[in-house]
């Protein structure tokens, strides 16, 4: 074990204290203004320039050491999920309905048990920017701190980021050059047609018949249009129509969900959507208005950042403890955006054999604490020399 995971090790009770608290009290997106609260105080005492409200309820904290101009940003996300929790620990959530079931609770614990090391010893040269980010679950909080300018507030030179996840090894940390995380997109198609009784169906302008004829015709996407090596997913999630069965609706709503894994494949998913619901549109005769959600972005991390971050993790916790290249996942993450705007490397820690993240009865792993805070100290060092 190194010094450093030594000395971070024997600060797990502190961290576990933290996590313990902030798992007590979960707050759901933008709505995570005490959990802000605690975090900041935290900081404060520590002696960092502690600023809140940044993206509603974003905290960003930051110190500078030595004359070096160099500048990085380490994120940690901290809202909850609206799951009710089915754990029965003596740290299980207090609010009814909502918990950390995806492990924020945890990765804001290991950032702040870096930043106490960080501020104790002070041996880095530059300036260390803590983002503790908001709404991660909605895919909004790393946009609205981008939006109330957080890299013309807080420059950095790079940004940095970790998630945990069940299934893999407790401990080990993952490493994927380029495309990780998958592009969400969620969008409504209405097709508007003319409604009529059940009996006459000739006096109408069916929208289900269409709306089922483009349910099929979605499936087409990816099966005939994105390559095999690539992946993508076309989801309908809910189909809205009509309420009684003796009547043709004048309305149906299909709602989808598309996962893509590269942003070239993203263009061309989402440039079929609009051409077959158009084509299905004429075909049948409707109205088609397509409402997009808030755009997606696929995850990419910079090759060169990744493998000097992974070269971190492997002088800090030994060869065997580091796997690169990790999975890939159809899941998405919101540090997408700033990987958009920053060279960017996000990586995983096994969080071991626990039920999966946003399952009632998922725990972040304490023993990880330690281990992610000694990257994080590790990877200011190396990039703060």
């Amino acid at each position: 074990m190194s010094t450093l995971l030594q000395e971070l090790s024997a600060n797990q009770e502190a961290m576990k204290t933290w996590r313990h608290h902030m798992h007590r009290h979960p707050e759901v997106a933008f709505d995570e203004h005490k959990t802000a609260s605690y975090i900041a105080g935290l900081l404060r005492e520590w002696g960092y320039e502690v600023t809140e409200g940044v993206g509603k309820t974003g905290v960003v904290a930051r110190m500078r050491c030595g004359d070096s101009k160099k500048s990085i940003g380490l994120r940690a996300d901290t809202d909850a999920l609206a799951v009710q929790e089915a754990n029965d620990s003596d740290h299980k959530s207090t609010i009814e309905g909502k918990s950390h079931t995806c492990g924020h609770d945890g990765h804001s614990a290991m950032l702040l048990g870096a930043a106490q090391h960080l501020a104790r010893t002070r041996a880095f040269n530059g300036t260390v920017n803590l983002i503790f980010q908001p709404a991660e679950e909605i895919m909004g909080g790393a946009v609205a701190m981008i939006q109330d300018s957080l890299f013309e507030r807080f420059p950095m030179d790079a940004v940095f980021g970790m998630h945990n996840m069940p299934a893999l090894e407790q401990g080990k940390m993952y490493f994927t050059s380029g495309p990780l995380f998958a592009a969400v997109d969620n969008w409504e198609i209405v097709l508007t047609g003319v409604g009529s009784h059940g009996s006459m169906p000739e006096k109408s302008i069916d929208p289900v018949v269409a709306g089922a004829s483009l349910v099929m015709a979605l499936q087409t996407i990816v099966s005939r249009n994105v390559a095999a090596k690539d992946s993508a997913v076309v989801s309908v999630g809910a189909f809205l129509a009509g309420d009684a069965g003796n009547v043709i609706p004048q309305t149906a709503t299909l709602r989808l969900s598309t996962r893509t894994s590269k942003p070239e494949t993203r263009q061309l998913v989402l440039a079929k959507i609009k051409s077959i619901t158009a084509a299905q549109a004429e075909a049948f005769g409707v109205r088609y208005e397509i409402r997009e959600g808030s755009p997606g972005a696929v995850l990419v991390n910079d090759p060169a950042l990744t493998e000097e971050c992974a070269d971190v993790a492997r002088k800090l916790l030994g060869e065997d403890q580091v796997v690169m290249p990790g999975p890939t996942y159809m899941g998405s993450e919101d540090f997408a955006f700033f990987a958009q705007l920053k060279p960017s490397t996000y990586c995983i820690i096994g969080n071991g054999d626990t039920a999966m993240v946003h399952h009632p009865k998922y725990d972040f792993d304490d023993d990880n604490l330690p281990v992610g805070a000694a990257y994080w100290v590790a990877l200011t060092q190396h990039h703060l020399k």
